[in-house]
């Protein structure tokens, strides 16, 4: 639910923000290199929760538990982290860099993850 609220107040405000800086840059503003650390681990997450399958591990939790396990990480307040993302928004070309680079980051993994799937394991036998 709290996530569907920030992603409907994101796209509210991409959709809505005619001009840029019509807002105040937020008390504790997450800075956009720890934004980009932030929304990864988000939509890792969120993946995480949504491949769960029938885990019994995974049985009880909803996916609000994992955006805040993820903000716990970062000892960010869910709080200053909707103001972030409604001031980001705000800046729509500024965001854009923001989540091209988690995209980066992303694509980056999933490269590294095919290299290693393609190294054959060692064993330890001669």
């Amino acid at each position: 639910m709290k996530r569907r609220l920030i992603f409907f107040l994101l796209g509210f405000f991409l959709l809505v923000s005619c001009g840029e800086g019509w807002i105040e840059k937020p008390k504790g503003l997450i800075p956009p290199t720890k934004m980009v650390d932030v929304l990864y681990d988000m939509h890792l997450a969120d993946a995480i929760f949504q491949n769960k399958g029938n885990d019994k591990a995974f049985e009880k939790l909803k996916s609000e538990d994992f955006y805040y396990s993820v903000l716990k990480k970062y000892n960010i307040a869910d709080s200053v982290f909707e103001k972030s993302i409604i001031y980001y928004s705000n800046f729509p070309k500024d965001f854009e860099k923001i989540y091209a680079a988690v995209l980066d980051r992303a694509n980056q993994v999933q490269e590294e993850l095919k290299l290693q799937e393609k190294k054959p394991v060692d064993i330890g036998k001669k």
